[in-house]
């Protein structure tokens, strides 16, 4: 008898161990795959992290060239007002818009032109062309008459 108690121990012990072993089994996959999501969460971070590093570090490489420039601009503007200043007016006023040989053609057109003026000004007792010879009297202050009523 005790050969028979022994052996339905160790099945009754066999049958526990099998489903002990496949909860515990299943609780081990669990942990596995969530230590594997864990690795490759923090593998992204450390990733996204050094992305970010990098593109602070080309952002602020491109503000400090972009610095440089506005410096750049900046100097170039004071100099220029600088010339300005400096210029006085009779060198401005020295300084010709045209060319002289524009200039000469400006003033012989501008002799040309003050001649037609004078003339046509003597001559301006006609109406203009396209005004008529015979008034139709639309515009006289006047009652007109109707025609037709219906």
């Amino acid at each position: 008898m005790n050969v028979v108690i022994a052996l339905v121990i160790f099945i009754i012990g066999g049958i526990g161990g099998f489903f002990a072993t496949r909860l515990l089994s299943s609780t081990s996959k669990e942990q596995r795959k969530l230590s594997e999501q864990v690795t490759k969460s923090e593998a992204a971070l450390d990733q996204y992290k050094l992305d970010v590093a990098e593109h602070l570090s080309s952002s602020a490489a491109l503000l400090e060239q972009m610095n440089n420039t506005c410096q750049t601009a900046m100097k170039q503007m004071q100099e220029s007002t600088q010339l300005l200043q400096r210029a006085t007016i009779e060198e401005v006023e020295s300084m010709p818009f045209f060319s002289a040989e524009t200039h000469n053609e400006l003033q012989q057109t501008a002799t040309l032109r003050g001649v037609d003026r004078v003339t046509k000004a003597t001559e301006a007792t006609e109406a203009p062309l396209d005004y008529s010879n015979n008034p139709s009297g639309l515009f006289a202050d006047q009652k007109q008459t109707v025609t037709s009523a219906s």
